[in-house]
């Protein structure tokens, strides 16, 4: 198996047929990559964030994503 392996890749491969093959990753979420943000939480708020996310049955990030849309429509 090694062997083959190590033949394939000195064969040299098609780019074009690795991106053509590739699959998986993140979906998009807009017309652009999106950017990873970071912030600081006290305990009491990510444990609220925690127990917020659980009861909607959606993730942390996804309840940011919300919660972000609604204050920035509302200023």
């Amino acid at each position: 198996m090694v062997e083959a392996m190590a033949d394939e890749a000195e064969s040299g491969c098609d780019v074009d047929d690795v991106l053509a093959r590739r699959k998986g990753g993140r979906p998009a979420m807009g017309s652009a990559p999106a950017s990873v943000e970071s912030v600081r939480l006290d305990p009491e708020l990510k444990r609220d964030l925690l127990l917020r996310a659980a009861r909607d049955e959606v993730s942390v990030s996804e309840l940011i994503r919300v919660a972000l849309r609604e204050y920035v429509k509302a200023s």
